[in-house]
């Protein structure tokens, strides 16, 4: 790698005796993780794209791929198995994104000559990834899913027509290779044109879909389980957690977690890793369809989340217990957390706040005392402040060249409408006003989710 040779921004190394721990990937969970063990002395590195926010965080030592390189994964297994990571050999590697579950599953062999990896079968690792398989495991473990149907072209979705139901979900087999290409997790169709339409840009993207009922009801009926699986396929570790909203309401990413008990949702999160014969880190998301009460699956994550912090902050640690595991320090497994902890990313909440007055479903009134609890925040630390700081200069940033560009367009628009009508002939005086003007240029409507009311 003579033409990428990386750099690690930070403090000077220390003289631990601990090995030090690599983060590969990942976005709020890495900065999660990296606090965590950073916290606990231990020495932490990451990997990842040029804007993540572990970056700035305190506690990890960023590990300065060139841009040209490092926006691909690819760079990031030639470093880990190249020359320039031979200071680091011995250290634990942890995954935090899709991404990095598949360079290490398909790299398994080479990377755990050189670096201490987690308990892992890459088989079923590859299978939580793909969300076909993971839909299909759950058929053959018993556990109920939304319906689906798999159509790999548009001649087999046009026979489909007459059972498809609508709203539909176009899921992309490969989160992460969607998520390069377009804004969001998947497509959601509420008629078959517009079904069509959105098969054909994946399609011409060289993306393999796969078609999903979308349960009708609330975000609040969206609950998770967390566990670690060790080699006997035993639990060592029970965590559930609901969300309270998310943005884009009913298909964006959660703006509001609280740590709860749910009732049921180990029994059948645990028979589908089990089918798959999943090992280590492991989630299941599920939704509870009001249509039948029974609770279904949405997707498997065999990695860190992002609500990573949150489970930390109940007592549950899962980032340190697995270092801890994998280096052989006492690592007694966690045996409760705290119910009632709240995980808010302000901003996305106050826009999933803006969606749902606008759909009539909430006041200010009632998201204020929603939020009026004890808070933990992605991002945002007191013993951490740079993180925060750097992400609201994005946040400013972006809204301020938002704020420019439609201010441009509103200008430019006038400024068109008024040289047409001077260019126009007229037989009486000309007169130009400019507020008519202003006034018949509006924005173009925001398109937002269809509110869902069936089964309710």
């Amino acid at each position: 790698m003579s033409s990428s040779v990386a750099v690690i921004e930070g403090i000077k190394l220390s003289n631990s005796t601990l090995p030090p721990a690599i983060i590969l990937g990942g976005d709020h969970n890495a900065l999660s993780i990296a606090r965590s063990l950073g916290a606990a002395g231990i020495e932490v590195y990451a990997i990842n794209y040029p804007h993540a926010d572990v970056r700035y965080s305190r506690f990890c030592k960023w590990i300065n791929l060139p841009e040209s390189v490092a926006i691909a994964p690819e760079s990031w297994a030639a470093y880990l198995l190249g020359p320039e990571s031979d200071h680091l050999r011995g250290a634990v590697l942890l995954a935090a994104s899709d991404e990095a579950i598949e360079l290490i599953a398909e790299r398994r062999q080479a990377l755990s000559a050189k670096f201490t990896l987690d308990l892992s079968n890459p088989a079923a690792q590859l299978c939580m990834l793909d969300k076909l398989c993971t839909y299909r495991a759950a058929e053959a473990a018993g556990v109920p899913t939304p319906r689906f149907w798999v159509a790999e072209t548009r001649e087999q979705i046009k026979e489909l027509e007459a059972e498809l139901v609508y709203p539909l979900i176009l899921k992309p087999l490969l989160g992460h290779k969607f998520s390069k290409r377009f804004s969001g997790s998947y497509f959601v169709a509420h008629d078959f044109k517009e079904l069509l339409d959105s098969f054909d840009a994946v399609d011409s993207a060289g993306i393999r879909t796969f078609l999903v009922e979308l349960i009708p009801g609330s975000d609040d009926r969206l609950c998770s389980y967390y566990t670690y699986l060790y080699e006997s396929g035993r639990n060592l570790i029970n965590f559930t957690k609901r969300i309270i909203r998310r943005y884009p309401v009913n298909m964006g990413s959660a703006t509001y977690h609280i740590t709860d008990d749910v009732p049921r949702v180990q029994e059948l999160a645990l028979a589908l890793l089990r089918q798959v014969g999943l090992l280590g880190v492991a989630n299941v998301e599920f939704k509870m369809d009001e249509r039948d009460g029974k609770l279904k699956l949405i997707e498997c994550n065999a990695r860190f989340t992002a609500a990573d912090c949150l489970l930390v902050a109940s007592g549950l640690n899962l980032p340190l217990f697995v270092y801890n595991r994998l280096t052989g320090r006492a690592h007694a497994a966690p045996s409760s957390y705290r119910l009632g902890m709240r995980l808010w990313k302000p901003v996305g909440d106050f826009a999933a706040y803006g969606q749902l007055n606008r759909m009539g479903l909430i006041t200010f009134r009632a998201w204020i005392r929603s939020v009026m609890h004890p808070q933990i925040f992605p991002v945002f630390r007191w013993n951490d402040p740079l993180p925060s700081i750097v992400s609201c200069a994005r946040l400013i940033g972006y809204v301020w060249s938002r704020l420019t560009t439609n201010l441009g367009s509103r200008n430019g628009a006038a400024a068109r409408l008024r040289l047409s009508r001077l260019q126009q002939p007229s037989t009486s005086p000309l007169t130009i006003t400019v507020a008519s003007d202003i006034h018949t240029h509006t924005e173009p409507p925001i398109e937002l989710p269809r509110k869902q009311t069936a089964g309710r």
